[in-house]
This record gives C-alpha cells, structure tokens and sequence, in this order.
C-alpha cells in the first residue's frame, strides 16, 4: 500500500548551479588560484581522502593536478540551453543559477553589454520553458580587479558589491522575481580567512571579522537597491545550517550545542533579519555533539567524506521557523558518483523535509545541489554532486537513474512511498 506526501500548491522543484563551476573559461579570482595550486592540492588529496571506502575508486582522478583546474567545466556557458531542456524533461520548474560578476564586471565601472546580454538569454530560455529563476550575484568568485585591491576584505567592497547589483537591477530586474544576493557567506569567510584554504588563504581572525562585517553590509547594501529598483522582488541570502545534535543530554553538551548553533547559524541571519523576504536554506549535513564538536558515527559517508544522513534537514528547518520568513531550500544533495546512494538520498530527505512542513515550516521550494556534475571548487572535478552526470573530455550528458526518481516527485507535487 502506497502513501503519497503531497506538497504545498505552487510549490518549486528544480536544481541548482553555480556560474563558476559550470560555465567554462571564467576569469576571475579563483582562476589563477587554480593553476597556483593545483599540484598541491592533487598531493594532498591522499592525506584527506584516503580513509574513506570510496578512495579506490577516486584516487586517479583526485590525484591529477588537472582536475583541480576548471578550464572548459561543462561548458554551460553555451550549452544551457540544452541544460535547461534536460529540466524541463525532468519536470523542473524552478532553476538556481549564479551571474558571473567578472563577466559582467571585468574592470571596475566597465560593465559588458554583451555578458548582460547572456544572462538575459539565460533568463528567457528558463522563460521559454516555464522554469521560474532564482539568481545568485555572488557565489564566491571575484572580479580580478577587485581581488587585487583586497577583495571582501577592502573597506570599498560592498559599496562596489552595491554597484553591481545596481546595475543587474538596472538591466535584468523585470525577469528576476528571486534574488539571491549571497551564497553561503560565512562559509566562505571560514574558508578563506579563518582556515586560509580558499583564495586568497589569508588565516587571520582580523580578517575574518572584517569580512563578515562586510559581506553584511554588502547584503543590506544590495537588499536596498534592488527593492528601490525592483519593488516585488524577492530577495534573500542562501545561508549554510548545520544541524547541532547531541549524542546525550549533558551540561557540556548543551553550551556547547548552545554557543555552536548561535555562532553558526543564528548570528548572520540576525544581523540581516529586517533585510530579508525570504532565507535560502543550504544544507548537508549534521554536527554531532559529544564532549566537542564533530563526534559523527560517520557509518556510511559521501565520496566526500561526509555522513550520509538526509534526515537532518529537518532540524535544520523547524530551527528557522522563529524567523517567520518562506524557506527555499536553495542546495542539498551529496557527492556520489556511483549513484546509488543519491536514490536513496532524495525520498528520505524530502520525508524530512515533509515532515517539517507538517510541523510547521514554511518551506516553499527544493532545489537540489546540483543540476550537473560541476567543479566542486577546492576539490575539483571529481566529486559528482549532479543530477545529470558530465563526461568532462566530451561534455556529454547523460540523465543518472536518481534524477529520473526526482522527476516523478517534481511531476506529481508528491513523494509516493
């Protein structure tokens, strides 16, 4: 006997992508951090990896220096066309998408037609097909220009941050109706000013502080122009949750579980709180909390190295309810080449998600981390993240058996069980 979950009426189904990792041949920050580091990166893949039961299978391709080079990507930049026909056959009607700011932006106060003009394509093929867009402006890559002169970190940043909104607002507001000004801005201060692994590595708790503080103003900044610009669109952020669970019911567990999930994931949504119309939810995993940090039993993981447990967006969910704001879930999924864990994924985190509803959340949309197989930025190629997996030395697209799964839950608003 089938039970069918059904969803709220109107509600979005669809994936998501970032310009950087998709579209091929960027020029920007990250671009040259790439090649600088690729071979240091590929060495160290063993001394990360190497513990988990997946290794074998991705020791050649983690420990090729190519694969840590974005190059060509998927070449979405001009096959999204075809992408987007790949959604539509998926029942997608929603798409997360990013624009390049060093495309639109390559010198400062110079802005490209004919880039603006791209993504005005971009947004009328997802019109064409009744895919409703969700635009991020910064999904962690800079304009080389601004890089050099300091980057998040230059007291000039979200005054320049503003400017490109300004004009995205300018040119392509009218067929934006979801924006999403920022992806995942404390994770990327974490990594690159707190734990010094992404460009531009500076570990400096100085910096950290003063990137957060700018990327905060920079949000209100953008939040401000586009409203002025484009009075009905909805705008928000796509904050990274982790759900902070205890092993047991201590003392120390609970100022630990406490400090962790105020830090993590109260106290940037707080200082937005009044600049928000909606928090996009970027989820993928829990923390689990015994006598410290990180105590996950870890029974099966990811490819990369994550516990597999879809279960915890749930937490992650009821725990945003007190902002009394509509949730899209903008990025949850899991690297799995092989697949098999992905079918398995989907359903019971959408089970979850369900049952969050039920209990309360307003949750309005699911956009699953990723659309396609994409440089998973850090760590390369060879971790696959898609729905639609991409033989990179051919571009070939080939739909995976959990997407086709998905597909049924898109078409019917319904997860049968």
């Amino acid at each position: 006997m089938s039970t069918d979950r059904r969803f709220p009426k109107g509600f979005f189904w669809g994936a998501g992508t970032s310009s950087h990792q998709v579209e091929g041949y960027t020029r920007n920050d990250w671009t040259s951090w790439e090649k600088q580091t690729a071979q240091e990166r590929a060495q160290e893949s063993a001394a990360r990896f190497s513990h988990i039961p997946q290794w074998s299978r991705l020791k050649k391709e983690a420990s090729d220096p190519q694969n840590y080079i974005s190059n060509a990507a998927c070449d979405h930049y001009h096959r999204f066309e075809e992408d987007f026909d790949i959604a539509r056959s998926l029942h997608h009607n929603a798409h997360r998408f990013s624009i390049e700011w060093s495309r639109i932006e390559p010198q400062e106060g110079m802005f490209s037609e004919t880039e603006i003009e791209h993504y005005r394509q971009v947004l009328c093929a997802l019109k064409q097909r009744g895919i409703t867009p969700f635009v991020t402006l910064w999904h962690f890559t800079l304009p080389v220009w601004l890089a050099n002169e300091g980057g998040i970190s230059s007291h000039r940043f979200p005054s320049c941050f503003k400017q490109y909104s300004e004009k995205i607002a300018q040119t392509l507001g009218k067929e934006i109706p979801f924006w999403i000004t920022l992806n995942e801005p404390d994770v990327y201060a974490s990594y690159a000013y707190r734990k010094g692994e992404w460009p531009p590595q500076k570990k400096d708790i100085f910096s950290y502080l003063r990137v957060i503080r700018n990327l905060i103003e920079a949000h209100k900044k953008s939040y401000a122009i586009i409203k002025r610009l484009v009075p009905d669109a909805q705008i928000g952020i796509a904050k990274h949750q982790v759900a902070f669970e205890m092993a047991c019911d201590t003392s120390i567990n609970r100022i630990l579980k406490a400090v962790a999930h105020y830090l993590w994931n109260r106290w940037f949504l707080d200082r937005i709180r009044n600049h928000q119309d909606f928090i996009g939810l970027n989820h993928y995993n829990r923390n689990v909390i015994d006598n410290g940090l990180g105590k996950n039993p870890n029974e099966r993981v990811t490819d990369f190295g994550w516990e597999f447990y879809p279960e915890s967006i749930y937490q992650a969910l009821i725990e945003l309810k007190p902002y009394k704001k509509p949730i899209y879930i903008t990025e949850n999924g899991l690297a799995d080449a092989s697949d098999t864990l992905r079918q398995e994924f989907i359903p019971r985190a959408l089970t979850a998600i369900h049952k969050a509803i039920t209990d309360g959340a307003d949750v309005r949309g699911y956009l699953h981390w990723s659309l396609l197989d994409n440089s998973e930025l850090a760590r390369g190629f060879y971790l696959r993240f898609g729905l639609v997996e991409i033989d990179y030395a051919t571009k070939k697209r080939t739909v995976r058996q959990s997407a086709l799964d998905y597909a049924q839950v898109c078409k019917n608003n319904a997860l049968t069980m």
